[in-house]
Formats: C-alpha cells, sequence, structure tokens
C-alpha cells in the first residue's frame, strides 16, 4: 500500500503565522506531561517561541474577523437547495460562539508571559546550556516536585491557550475542507497555476518518490518545484503525478 505526505504551504503571511501557531499549541500538547529536564525543556522551549509568534500584528483581531467571515460563508448557503441548515447554523452558532470566548479572554499568552517561572527559562533559552542546574536552581527544584503539581501547573498554563487555540483550529479546519484534492501532474519536476482567492496549498506525495515540493507563491499565482530528497542521488521523473488542494 502507497503512503502519501501531506504538504501544506501558506500563500500569505497571516496563514504561514496561524501554521505556526498551531505547530508550537501542538508541540506544548504532546509535551505537556514533563517527568524530566529533556522534556521540560522541550515544552518550554515551544511556550517561549508561542510567547515570540504573539508578539506579531494583531492577532486577536485577525482570527475574530475571519470568524466573522466564516459566518458569512456559511450564511450563503441557506439558498442552496438540498444542503443541512441545521447544521449550517450549528457551527454558526460554534464560530459565533469562539468569537465572543476570544473577545473577552485576557491578551493571548499573558498568564505564560507573567509566569515567574517560564520568564526565567526564556531568559537563559538563548545561552548555551544556560538551563543547567546551577543556572536554573528553580527549574530544577520544580522538576523534583511531585507529577501531580507540575501537572496542575501546566494545566493551567494551557487552560490560557484555550480561547486562541480553539479558535483557531475551527478556522484551519474550515478552511481545509473548503478545498478538494485534485490530481496534477508535474512536467521535469515543475508545476504553477493559479489560486485565486486562495489561502493555503495542500499537497498530497507518494513517499516512495523520495521527494519533497519547494512552494513560491502568493495569493493569485503559485510554482511548484519537486526536489530529490537525495540531492546528489536522487532524480525527479518527467511526469510526476501528484494531488493538490487549493483552500
Amino acid at each position: 500500500m502507497s503512503t502519501t505526505v501531506l504538504f501544506e504551504y501558506p500563500l500569505n503571511e497571516k496563514m504561514r503565522t496561524w501554521l505556526r501557531i498551531e505547530f508550537l499549541i501542538q508541540q506544548l500538547e504532546q509535551s505537556q506531561t514533563i517527568t524530566d529536564h529533556h522534556g521540560a525543556l522541550t515544552f518550554f522551549r515551544n511556550a517561549s517561541e508561542l510567547l515570540d509568534v504573539f508578539e506579531r500584528g494583531e492577532l486577536r483581531t485577525e482570527i475574530i474577523k475571519e470568524l466573522e467571515k466564516q459566518q458569512q460563508k456559511l450564511q450563503a448557503w441557506a439558498d442552496v437547495p438540498g444542503v443541512d441548515m441545521e447544521r449550517v447554523n450549528a457551527l454558526r452558532e460554534h464560530l459565533k460562539m469562539r468569537s465572543t470566548v476570544l473577545m473577552a479572554a485576557p491578551r493571548m499568552g499573558q498568564l505564560l508571559r507573567d509566569d515567574r517561572l517560564i520568564g526565567l527559562i526564556r531568559q537563559r533559552q538563548s545561552i548555551p546550556g544556560g538551563c543547567c542546574s546551577f543556572d536554573l536552581p528553580t527549574l530544577h527544584i520544580w522538576l523534583h516536585l511531585e507529577q501531580g503539581v507540575r501537572d496542575a501547573q501546566v494545566g493551567i498554563w494551557m487552560a490560557s491557550l484555550s480561547p486562541i487555540r480553539e479558535a483557531l483550529m475551527l478556522i484551519l479546519d474550515l478552511i481545509r475542507q473548503s478545498g478538494n484534492f485534485r490530481n496534477q501532474t508535474s512536467l521535469n519536476g515543475f508545476f504553477q497555476d493559479n489560486a485565486e482567492g486562495a489561502e493555503l496549498l495542500r499537497l498530497q506525495l507518494a513517499l516512495e518518490e523520495s521527494l519533497y515540493p519547494q512552494v513560491s507563491g502568493h495569493k493569485s499565482r503559485f510554482a511548484i518545484r519537486f526536489l530529490p530528497l537525495d540531492s546528489e542521488n536522487g532524480d525527479v521523473p518527467a511526469r510526476l503525478d501528484f494531488e493538490l488542494a487549493c483552500c
């Protein structure tokens, strides 16, 4: 059975930021059970990077605008025969609720930003080996607390991210579902097309091809060049079939 690999490429800066936030929150979720120094540094490094991303632009405003935009798109389905309006209305209410919760929430990441332990670790992360026990005795003793105490603290940090996490995951899920995968063929490792109105490219490649896409593009046009994983010995077929969705 063939294994496919999914690649995603944002076509604007807003989508680029959202995908990075999604990635970092997923990393936090996967590393939130902290049992040792390695796990702690993985968690806190991702938390620090997430706070850095939160500093860029008007994230809350952009996400709220997108929630409203998605509600308007759903409203347009009201005139389409055969549409399950009960489901559409339920989804619109879900979007409205996420918007209300996000608007009422404190500044994104503020709880993490104000936490003394996280602040100390952020200060030391740029120093090679700067988070060892003699540099950060606060972290050292925190790691010796009972597991339940650490889990509870991490749970509070993660809960503070819930408003943006829930809103963003809903938005990205709707955007991803808006584009259908279609079979495409590249010639000599190159493919280009229009992407008017699209914000995200999703591309599926067979793993056995040992190729990866290098994408360049913006909101109206994009180009894909396929390159071999083994740059010295690999090759690119004259014709390569893949699946592409413009969302």
